[in-house]
C-alpha cells in the first residue's frame, strides 16, 4: 500500500490510466480531496469518467469537470448544476441496482475512490459516512484509492481492511455537511398529514430535507419507532435522545438503526462515532426486498415532482429540466406498500412555480419513476389520498381532493373521462 500525506505528493497518474472509469462514494462520503486531484490532473490523463449517486460538496461544478465525464442516477444536490450545462450523463437506475451492476461490469469500475475513517486496532477502516454501493466498487476495482480522513467517524458495519487499499491519501478535513432544510408552512402541512400513518412501533424510511424533517418532528409522542433507511440525517439524533427511536420492536436488527448513508452535520457524525446503536450497511441489505419484507409496519416516505390522476409518479424530470432522480424510491415504495401494517407515502406540494402549476396533473411532463401499480399513498398539504387497491376513477377523485383548489375544476374534466371509460 502506498501512503500519501495530502495532495502535495499525490500523482493520480501513478494509479489511473487513460480511459479509466472511477466510482466514488456519494453525498457526505464524497472523497473531496481525491476529486480535487481529479479536477487538477484528469485532463492530462485523458478519457476519464466518474460515477457518483449524489454530490453535496460543491466541488463538481460545470467548469471543474471539463477534464472528465460525470454520470449519476440523478441530479441530486449540486449535480443539478451539471444538468443545466449538459455535463451530467444520467443513468436511470434504482439504488438497489447500482452494486449488482458494478459487480456485473455494466457500470464500469476500474478505480474506486472511497472515504474511510482511520484504522482500528485490527487494521480495519470503517466506511464512515457512506456504505451503500462502495463494497461492490472496492471488490471490482483494479485500484482502490482511499481518502483516510481523521475527521470521519468510525461507524459500525461495513469495514475496509487496510491490505485491500492500494493507495491511502491521509487528510484531516471536515467531511461534507448538509444542514437541515428550512421548513415552510406547506412542508409542515404535508408532514402533518403524513404523520397519521406512523404508529407506535413503526419502522421508518425517510430521506433528508424539509418534509422528512418536519415529519420526524411530529413523532415525539410515538413509542419504540425503528429505522431502516437508505439515508438518515440529524433528526435521528433528536429522536434517539428523546427515547422515541429505540428499534425495540423490530424483528430483525433489534435495537439498532440501519442505514447506508449519513447525510447531516457534525452533530450526527459525533453521535454515530463508535455507536453500536447504528449500523451502516450496503444497499444489498438496506434496499433488499427480502429484508424489507421482514419488517412489519414499515412506513416509507419519498418525494416527487408530480403525480398524474392514475397515480403514476415522476420524480425525475419536467420538460427539459432534470431535477431529481430514480434513487431508492421504487425499492422502498414496494417495501412499504407490501409491509404488513405499513405504508408507502409519496409526499409533494400541490403546486409549483409559486402556485402557477399543479403537481397533481392529467399528464406527466416527464418519465414514470414509480408505476401506478406500486403506488400506495399520495400526500400534499391538502390531505392524503390512499390509492392502493382503488379503481382508476376512484384514484382520480381522491387525488383531486388533495390538489390545489385552483386546479380542481380542470382536473375534474379528465376525471369524468376516466370514469366514463373506466380506465
Amino acid at each position: 500500500m502506498r501512503i500519501v500525506n495530502g495532495l502535495g505528493e499525490f500523482d493520480l497518474a501513478e494509479f489511473v490510466r487513460p480511459g479509466d472509469r472511477i466510482v466514488m462514494g456519494q453525498a457526505c462520503g464524497e472523497t473531496t480531496t481525491l476529486v480535487e486531484a481529479l479536477i487538477e490532473q484528469g485532463e492530462r490523463i485523458g478519457g476519464l469518467s466518474l460515477f457518483t449517486a449524489t454530490s453535496f460538496s460543491g466541488v463538481l461544478t460545470p467548469e471543474a469537470v471539463r477534464g472528465f465525464r460525470v454520470s449519476s442516477m440523478g441530479a441530486i444536490g449540486t449535480l443539478r448544476a451539471l444538468t443545466k450545462e449538459h455535463k451530467l450523463d444520467v443513468i436511470p437506475i434504482h439504488v438497489s441496482q447500482v452494486g449488482p451492476m458494478i459487480t456485473d461490469g455494466i457500470l464500469g469500475c476500474d478505480i474506486a475512490f472511497v472515504s474511510v475513517s482511520p484504522a482500528d486496532a485490527d487494521g480495519n477502516h470503517s466506511l464512515g459516512l457512506v456504505s451503500d454501493y462502495m463494497q461492490a466498487a472496492i471488490a471490482k476495482a483494479r485500484v482502490v484509492i482511499a481518502e483516510v480522513n481523521e475527521q470521519v467517524p468510525y461507524t459500525h458495519g461495513e469495514l475496509l481492511p487496510a491490505d485491500r487499499i492500494d493507495c491511502a491519501v491521509k487528510v484531516s478535513r471536515a467531511p461534507v455537511e448538509v444542514a437541515p432544510a428550512r421548513m415552510s408552512e406547506t412542508d409542515e402541512a404535508i408532514a402533518t398529514h403524513a404523520a397519521q400513518f406512523v404508529e407506535d412501533g413503526s419502522v421508518l424510511q425517510v430521506g433528508v430535507g424539509a418534509v422528512p424533517d418536519a415529519l420526524l418532528r411530529r413523532l415525539y409522542d410515538r413509542r419504540d419507532l425503528g429505522v431502516h433507511s437508505g439515508m438518515v440525517g440529524d433528526t435521528l439524533v433528536e429522536l434517539v435522545e428523546a427515547g422515541v427511536v429505540t428499534n425495540a420492536r423490530k424483528p430483525i436488527d433489534t435495537g439498532v438503526s440501519i442505514t447506508g448513508a449519513l447525510i447531516g452535520t457534525k452533530r450526527l457524525y459525533e453521535f454515530v462515532d463508535r455507536n453500536p446503536a447504528l449500523k451502516m450497511c450496503t444497499t444489498a441489505y438496506t434496499h433488499d426486498a427480502g429484508v424489507l419484507a421482514q419488517l412489519d409496519r414499515l412506513v416509507t416516505v419519498n418525494s416527487a415532482i408530480e403525480v398524474d390522476l392514475g397515480g403514476q409518479v415522476n420524480a425525475e424530470q419536467t420538460g427539459s429540466a432534470y431535477l431529481g432522480g430514480t434513487g431508492g424510491q421504487v425499492d422502498f415504495v414496494r417495501g412499504g406498500a407490501r409491509s404488513r401494517g405499513g405504508h408507502a407515502i409519496i409526499a409533494l406540494p400541490a403546486t409549483a412555480k409559486n402556485g402557477a402549476v399543479s403537481r397533481i396533473t392529467t399528464r406527466l411532463s416527464g418519465p414514470v419513476t414509480t408505476a401506478r401499480s406500486d403506488v400506495d399513498v399520495i400526500v400534499t398539504e391538502f390531505g392524503a389520498a390512499e390509492l392502493k387497491g382503488r379503481t382508476l376513477a376512484e384514484r382520480a377523485r381522491r387525488l383531486i381532493d388533495i390538489a390545489h383548489p385552483d386546479f380542481r375544476e380542470e382536473l375534474e374534466r379528465e376525471a369524468n373521462e376516466i370514469a366514463r371509460r373506466g380506465f
